[in-house]
C-alpha cells in the first residue's frame, strides 16, 4: 500500500536547484525558496524512483543556470535581429528599407514565436510557480507582459487588426534574458563561499599504516586516530594534532592571518590549511561534520538563511510593488483605451508598466550585499551566524571584553611561589599541578605547564570537584586541598592580604590554612590597546569584565585605557553586568570565549565568541571570531556599518527608480511627447538591476586594515 506521508521541501520558483531541506534564497537566482510537500516512500526502490522523478522534473527546466540564460540570450538575439531589421521602428530610425518577400509576415511570426517559447518560457514557468504558491513577483510581471504582447500580436496577424508587438516582444525577452543572466551571475559569484571551501581540501591523503607503509586514500576514507603524513607544500586533509615534525602552516584562508603560523608537536592543525617546508605527521581528531570547515559551511548556510531587517523590508516592498504594478498597469490600459480608442496603444502602456516595475533591482538590492558581506566576513577572520546581530553591530554603544584570553593571551606563567606552611616550593607546585590536571581553565593550564617544564610528576587526585569561578578541590595522599583565587577565599571566609598586583592562586588545606601562594602573570595582547583606541575613534566605549581581583583588573584597564571595568565577577554573574549596562540605555556587544561567558553572550545585544579556533559549534554567540585578536571586533563593527550603507544605497536606488519609472511607463508625460515603449522600459529595468549589482560587487575590493 502506498505511503501517503509527505515531507516539506523548499524549492526555487524558477526550478534552479533540487529541493532543499531548509528555507532561504536560491543560490542561483536569488529568489525566495518556497515550501512544497513531497511524497516519501517507505520502499527503497519506490523511494529511488521518486527521487529520480524529482530530479527529472527539475532537469526539464533548462535555462535556470546563469550560463544557460546566456545561451538563450544569444540564440534569441540572433532570431530577434531580422524581426527588428524588418520592423517599422528600424525603417523610421534609419530610413533603410530591406527587400521584402511574400511570406515575410509569416517568417516574422515564426521567429517571434520561437523567441517567445524558447527564450520567454522560463519566465512563464516562474510565474506559474509564483501563482501556485500565492506569491506573485517579478516572474509574474514579466510573464504577463510578454504573454499579453505575444497573444495580442498573434491575434492581429490572424484577424488583421491593430498593430502587432513582435519586435517589442522579441527585444523585451532578449533584454530580460541578459538582465537575468547578469543578476544570477552576480549572486552566484557572491555566494561562492561554499564552493571555495570545498576547493580548500585536497583530493587525497597519505595514511601511515601500522607497518609504516604509506597508502594514498580518498578523504572519505579517513578515520579518527589515523596517522597522516603531510608533505611540504601540501594541503592538510583533516583536523588533527601534530605528533611528529615542525613547520610553518599557512592558515590565511581560515583565519585571515597572512603570516604563516609556526606549528610544533602538540599543536592542532585545520583541514584546508597549507603546510610549509617541514614534514609533519598528524593524528586525526575530527572528521566529517565535526571538522572546522564543515562548521564554517554550516555557519554560512545559517547566515544565508538569516535575514536582516532591511532584507525583510525589501521583500515586503517587492511583494506589494508587484500588486501595485499590476494595478497601475491595468488602470493605464483602461485610461488609454478610453482616451485613444486604440487597443494596441493601451496594451503598450500595460506591457510597459509591467516590464519597468519588475522588482529585479529591489529583490537583488539586499540579498546580494548580504552574500558578499558573508564572504568579506570569512576573509577577515569571522563568521556570521545571525544577520540581525551583524546589523545591530553598527549601533553598539559599548563593547564589554572578557579579560582573560581576549584582551590578554590567556597563557598564564608562574611568576613566583610563596610557601607559607608545611610544604616545600616543589611539593606545593606538585599538589597544585595535580589538582589542575582536570581543569581547562587558563590558570590551571599555566600551573600544569610549569610542573611539566620542571619534570614534576603528577599525583593521583580523589574526590575532585570543579568549583566554577572559584577554583578546584580534591584529596591527594589522604590530604584534602583547595586551589583557587580571591573568590575561593571569600567562600571559605579566609581573610588574607597579599601586596601583589598579579593574578594569585592559593593552595589551602582542609583546615582552611593557606599553604602556598602561586603568583601568575598573563601577558596583554599587542593588539588590545590598538583595538580600544580604534573603538574610541568610532565613538564606542569599552569595558572589561574579569573574575580576577580588583588590583589586577585596574592595572590592565589603565594600561589599555579602558573606560570601565568589573572585577571579581563569577561566570554566572557576568550576565548581570551585561544587564546593568543595558539598563543604562547602552547597546552592548559582549566579547568572550563562548564557554563560561555563554549566558552573558546570549544576553548581550550582540554576542561575539573570540578565539573559536577549531571549535565552531558555539551556540551562544551570533558572531564567531576565528582568531584571538580583539582588532577583529573593530573590523566587525566597520563591516556592519559598511554593509548597512551599501544596503541603504541599493534600496534607495531600487525604490527610487520605481517611483519615477512606473508613472513614466504609464504615460504621465505623454502630453509632452515623452512616451516610453516596452523595449526601452526593459533596458531601464535591466540597467537598474546591473547598477545595484555593481554597487554590491564593489564591496569585494574593500579592506579593513589598520
Amino acid at each position: 500500500m502506498e505511503n501517503q506521508d509527505k515531507k516539506v521541501k523548499y524549492v526555487c520558483p524558477m526550478g534552479c536547484i533540487k529541493p532543499q531541506d531548509y528555507p532561504g534564497k536560491c543560490p542561483m537566482c536569488g529568489m525566495d525558496l518556497i515550501s512544497q510537500k513531497i511524497k516519501e516512500e517507505n520502499n527503497h526502490n519506490d523511494h529511488q524512483q521518486n527521487k529520480n522523478h524529482n530530479e527529472k522534473e527539475f532537469s526539464k527546466h533548462v535555462g535556470h543556470q546563469a550560463k544557460d540564460f546566456l545561451k538563450k540570450f544569444w540564440l534569441s538575439l540572433v532570431l530577434t535581429l531580422p524581426i527588428v531589421l524588418y520592423s517599422d521602428i528600424f525603417v523610421k530610425l534609419t530610413k533603410i528599407q530591406l527587400p521584402t518577400f511574400t511570406s515575410l509576415d509569416f517568417v516574422i511570426l515564426i521567429l517571434a514565436s520561437i523567441v517567445f517559447f524558447y527564450g520567454g518560457w522560463v519566465f512563464i514557468l516562474g510565474a506559474l510557480r509564483e501563482i501556485k504558491t500565492k506569491n506573485p513577483g517579478m516572474m509574474t510581471l514579466i510573464a504577463l507582459a510578454i504573454s499579453a504582447a505575444y497573444f495580442y500580436s498573434v491575434s492581429t496577424f490572424i484577424f488583421k487588426f491593430g498593430h502587432e508587438f513582435f519586435w517589442e516582444l522579441a527585444t523585451l525577452i532578449v533584454i530580460m534574458l541578459l538582465g537575468h543572466y547578469f543578476e544570477m551571475k552576480s549572486i552566484s559569484e557572491a555566494q561562492s563561499s561554499l564552493k571555495e571551501i570545498e576547493k580548500l581540501l585536497p583530493d587525497s591523503a597519505k595514511r601511515i599504516k601500522i607497518n609504516n607503509e604509506i597508502e594514498t586514500i580518498f578523504l572519505d576514507q579517513i578515520q579518527k586516530d589515523d596517522i597522516l603524513l603531510i608533505r611540504p607544500g601540501s594541503k592538510i586533509p583533516a583536523d588533527g594534532i601534530i605528533i611528529e615534525g615542525s613547520s610553518e602552516v599557512n592558515e590565511s584562508m581560515i583565519t585571515g592571518e597572512a603570516k604563516p603560523v609556526i606549528k610544533n608537536i602538540g599543536d592542532e592543525v585545520i583541514a584546508g590549511t597549507i603546510n610549509g617546508d617541514g614534514m609533519l605527521k598528524i593524528k586525526v581528531l575530527k572528521i566529517g561534520e565535526e571538522t572546522f570547515l564543515a562548521g564554517i559551511k554550516r555557519l554560512i548556510l545559517e547566515a544565508q538563511k538569516s535575514k536582516s531587517r532591511l532584507q525583510i523590508l525589501a521583500d515586503v516592498f517587492a511583494k506589494y510593488l508587484t500588486f501595485i504594478a499590476i494595478g497601475v498597469g491595468f488602470l493605464s490600459f483602461i485610461f488609454w483605451l478610453l482616451i485613444q480608442k486604440d487597443f494596441s496603444i493601451a496594451l503598450e502602456r500595460l506591457v510597459t508598466v509591467l516590464v519597468i516595475s519588475c522588482p529585479h533591482a529591489l529583490g537583488l538590492a539586499v540579498p546580494l550585499v548580504v552574500a558578499i558581506s558573508t564572504t568579506l566576513a570569512i576573509r577577515n577572520g569571522f563568521l556570521i551566524k545571525n544577520r540581525i546581530q551583524l546589523e545591530l553591530s553598527r549601533k553598539i554603544d559599548i563593547v564589554l571584553f572578557d579579560k582573560t584570553g581576549t584582551l590578554t593571551k590567556g597563557q598564564f606563567k608562574i611568576k613566583s611561589i610563596k610557601v607559607l606552611k608545611e610544604l616545600s616550593e616543589e611539593k606545593a607546585l606538585q599538589v597544585a599541578a595535580s589538582l589542575s590536571q582536570y581543569s581547562n581553565h587558563f590558570i590551571s593550564q599555566g600551573i600544569l605547564a610549569e610542573a611539566k617544564a620542571k619534570d614534576i610528576a603528577l599525583l593521583e587526585v580523589k574526590d575532585f570537584k570543579d568549583l566554577t569561578g572559584r577554583g578546584v578541590s580534591g584529596k591527594i595522599e589522604n590530604n584534602f586541598y583547595y586551589l583557587g583565587g580571591e573568590n575561593l577565599l571569600k567562600e571559605l571566609n579566609i581573610n588574607f592580604q597579599l601586596n601583589e598586583v598579579s593574578t594569585t592562586n592559593y593552595l589551602i588545606n582542609e583546615r582552611k590554612n593557606i599553604l602556598a601562594v602561586l603568583v601568575l602573570e598573563d601577558e596583554i595582547r599587542e593588539e588590545s590597546k590598538k583595538a580600544i583606541l580604534e573603538l574610541h575613534k568610532l565613538g564606542i566605549k569599552s569595558a572589561m569584565i574579569t573574575g580576577d581581583k580588583k588590583e589586577v583588573a585596574e592595572k590592565v584597564a589603565k594600561e589599555l585605557e579602558i573606560d570601565e571595568y568589573f572585577a571579581e565577577v563569577l561566570p554566572q554573574d557576568k550576565v548581570l553586568k551585561v544587564k546593568e549596562l543595558q539598563k543604562r540605555g547602552l547597546k552592548v556587544m559582549m566579547v568572550g570565549d563562548g564557554i563560561n561567558d555563554a549566558p552573558a553572550l546570549a544576553q548581550a545585544d550582540v554576542g561575539v565568541a573570540i578565539g573559536a579556533g577549531t571549535n565552531v559549534a558555539i551556540e551562544s554567540a551570533g558572531i564567531i571570531l576565528v582568531k584571538n585578536n580583539p582588532l577583529d571586533v573593530v573590523k566587525l563593527i566597520k563591516l556592519s556599518r559598511f554593509t548597512f550603507k551599501k544596503m541603504v544605497q541599493n534600496l534607495i536606488w531600487a525604490a527610487g527608480y520605481n517611483v519615477f519609472a512606473i508613472p513614466l511607463a504609464a504615460g504621465v508625460l505623454a502630453w509632452k511627447g515623452i512616451v516610453l515603449g516596452p523595449a526601452p522600459a526593459a533596458t531601464l529595468m535591466s540597467l537598474s538591476t546591473i547598477i545595484v549589482a555593481i554597487n554590491a560587487i564593489l564591496m569585494k575590493k574593500v579592506e579593513f586594515n589598520f
